[in-house]
């Protein structure tokens, strides 16, 4: 694939633009007024709202669908015909983007190649708009969309109209993306691919560093790698030294600590983690700037937060400011989203899908629970390499739970080789839990819950799959009897 992005009016054409990162880079592109196109098997919300601003959707991914270009490369061929001069390019052809999820063999990417598209991959349009921008990216196994969405927020709040780029969807601007007046964006840098050494910001925030995605890599020290690269294209560099990986390998320009005694840039002291947000005070080199405030539960999200503080500061932002911001953030959606509460049941819905994930999200359900309620882990573990790869880990992760409620593996479009399913890792969590029940499939899961929740239960559904896609059904059913009674 090429990486050469052209910004000067020629058309993007995103095969499989639904997805969570492609629609964000999507929906840039269509505010700054650039022709966009894309095909998705499955058109949702966010397609809707990229076809109300402009974007032409296709709701299959199909050869036919390049046809659409045809008639405005015939036209530009004319024009410079009638100008007597012969066409050297097709300018009009569009810039086709994928992600790795896009298979060689698809039909669509098949005639991209032969109309003589540009085909890149979407780390380089990223790529792109950090390089056009003053930016700001955030990578790390775990925290970076909380931790991107909320520097976004802060930014936003303090009046800076930042460009954002998010993996997750946030209320605040009502969705995974928005377009920005200023020099500044705010973008989330993903590893899984190893496209994080394409980035090349002003600010790299790296929150920590675990192997998560065996489906690429083999080993912690390939994906270290990786990070040590986009590490030296950064020019300021913010880093967790609670995370040794981070603080041995990389030895971050600017660094952050939950712990006063490492010696970190910034740390805090005094923390109250409660359940209805967690208060701390900050320090910057050894003096108070304030005490900090956030919604968001649970240690992990004070590191998010003191990472937001740091790039605050580098900013030039007086603490005021970015306490101000910080403290009405409400977090980005599926990071443990309130979905609704029936019959004194309270349902939460988080993408946490890698064991250390998981352990802090309990962590923090645990810490939200009221005395004698109980935390009822829901789980669809995501990618057969992952759960076979963490299968120990798995299995040690749901301490903070009541009762685990297991149900099969969610592919990921990968293949499934029969080493590892949904009921082998119940039964090795089981070993180490009292409470493990197994339902294969989503109705299975819809139905044991209906007849197992009980009023006081928090129901924390977990994993990056299609899970959560029960949770109104089983509200809508739990409502029905309220409904008739009523």
């Amino acid at each position: 694939m090429t990486n050469s992005v052209d910004f000067s009016g020629r058309p993007f054409h995103f095969i499989g633009i639904g997805g969570i990162g492609m629609s964000a880079l999507a929906y840039v592109l269509a505010k700054r007024q650039f022709p966009v196109s894309g095909s998705d098997l499955r058109p949702n919300h966010i397609t809707h709202k990229l076809e109300s601003i402009g974007a032409h959707i296709f709701s299959r991914q199909e050869a036919s669908n390049l046809e659409f270009f045809r008639p405005q490369v015939l036209a530009n061929a004319l024009v410079l015909n009638s100008q007597e001069e012969l066409p050297t390019t097709n300018s009009k052809l569009p810039q086709v983007i994928c992600s790795t999820a896009i298979n060689t063999n698809n039909l669509e990417y098949k005639a991209a190649l032969e109309l003589g598209c540009p085909i890149l991959h979407r780390s380089d349009v990223l790529a792109a708009l950090i390089a056009d921008y003053h930016s700001i990216a955030v990578a790390g196994t775990h925290g970076k969309t909380t931790t991107s969405s909320m520097i976004g927020y802060m930014l936003l709040e303090a009046g800076l109209d930042p460009t954002i780029l998010v993996g997750g969807e946030v209320n605040a601007w009502e969705g995974n993306a928005r377009l920005g007046q200023s020099q500044y964006l705010v973008a989330e840098a993903d590893e899984s691919d190893g496209s994080l050494v394409k980035h090349a910001p002003e600010i790299g925030i790296i929150t920590n560093i675990e192997l998560d995605h065996p489906d690429h890599y083999d080993t912690l020290e390939e994906v270290i790698d990786i990070f040590q690269t986009f590490a030296k294209s950064c020019k300021t560099l913010i880093g967790s030294i609670d995370c040794a990986t981070v603080r041995d390998r990389l030895q971050p320009t600017i660094s952050y600590s939950l712990y006063s005694d490492t010696e970190a840039d910034y740390t805090v002291t005094n923390i109250d983690y409660r359940a209805d947000g967690t208060t701390a005070l900050v320090w910057e080199r050894g003096k108070a700037l304030g005490v900090l405030k956030l919604r968001l539960l649970s240690r992990h999200n004070l590191s998010n937060a003191l990472a937001a503080v740091a790039v605050g500061r580098v900013l030039g932002l007086e603490f005021g400011e970015i306490a101000k911001g910080i403290a009405t953030f409400e977090g980005a959606r599926r990071r443990f989203e309130f979905r609704g509460e029936v019959d004194g049941i309270t349902f939460i819905d988080d993408y946490a899908h890698h064991p250390s994930e998981i352990r802090v999200t309990l962590a923090a359900a645990r810490l939200q629970a009221r005395p004698g309620q109980r935390v009822v882990a829901i789980f669809q573990p995501h990618r057969y390499s992952r759960t076979l790869t963490f299968l120990e880990e798995f299995a040690d992760s749901f301490t903070h739970a009541d009762l685990v409620v297991l149900t099969d593996i969610y592919s990921a479009g990968e293949p499934n080789l029969g080493q590892i399913s949904g009921e082998h890792l119940a039964a090795e969590i089981a070993k180490q839990h009292s409470q493990v029940v197994y339902q294969p499939t989503l109705p299975s899961v819809c139905e044991f819950l209906l007849e197992t929740l009980r009023p006081g239960d928090l129901a924390l559904f977990l994993g990056a799959g299609n899970l959560n896609q029960v949770i109104p059904e089983i509200i809508t059913t739990l409502c029905e009897p309220a409904k008739a009674t009523s």
